[in-house]
């Protein structure tokens, strides 16, 4: 029983046979060929006295069935699990994150937006659901061809939180030609508010000192939006 004990507790990938062991079978094969829990495996680094990391993926991916729910739990249920704990809770939920930025990105990345509802198409469903004020900026080139979305702030919005330099140093830096202003309201009802319009406003006033044209400011409701510029208030 103490030997055995005693070899449970050194299984790490290093003991597996070089073929199963996932950080050298991506670097050999890429990593489109490793499964789920050998990727997790990578990112958890290692194991626990009676897993090994591999092992652990496995369970991880067999408690939660899918990614998505992965995705979905928060860092301190997951850190519960035995043999994960805080810090590869934490290393899961950025992996995760990164992956759904990146698909989020990949999305918006592929669209040209001529007028309000396309804009609103885009980012509904992402934006529709969120407990928060959340205000983004998308930048397009000429051609209105989406170059980058971006979080300015998150909260009720007013002219303290969101300041011309947060919205359009990134349009410098990526040599946008305009601006899409796009923010929610969690209360589900997307009529401008009086703070709304003082803030499109002044922004637009600073966009005219930089040659940066903002053409809308879109609001998301629960399945419904408003454009400003087609209510005439910018």
């Amino acid at each position: 029983m103490g030997n055995s004990t005693k070899n449970r507790r050194h299984l790490t990938i290093k003991n597996l046979p070089e073929e199963l062991r996932p950080r050298e079978r991506m670097l050999t094969l890429g990593s489109a060929s490793l499964a789920t829990s050998e990727l997790l495996a990578i990112i958890l680094s290692t194991g626990s006295a009676e897993e090994t990391a591999v092992q652990l993926g496995e369970r991880l991916i067999s408690t939660y069935e899918n990614l998505s729910n992965l995705l979905d739990a928060e860092v301190e249920e997951i850190s519960k699990l035995n043999g994960i704990g805080l810090a590869k809770a934490c290393r899961i939920k950025a992996a995760l994150e990164l992956g759904k930025r990146l698909t989020t990105e990949t999305f918006i990345l592929k669209h040209t937006v001529t007028n309000p509802e396309q804009v609103a198409n885009i980012f509904m469903e992402q934006m529709r659901y969120l407990r928060r004020e959340e205000f983004r900026a998308v930048y397009v080139n000429v051609k209105q061809q989406i170059l980058a979305a971006e979080t300015i702030s998150v909260g009720s919005l007013n002219c303290s939180i969101v300041h011309p330099r947060e919205v359009f140093k990134p349009a410098v830096k990526r040599s946008a030609s305009a601006v899409i202003l796009l923010h929610n309201h969690p209360s589900g009802d997307p009529t401008p508010s009086k703070e709304d319009v003082q803030v499109t406003r002044r922004l637009v006033e600073a966009g005219k000192l930089l040659g940066i044209d903002l053409l809308d400011h879109v609001i998301i409701g629960d399945g419904n939006y408003i454009s400003m510029r087609e209510r005439g208030l910018i």
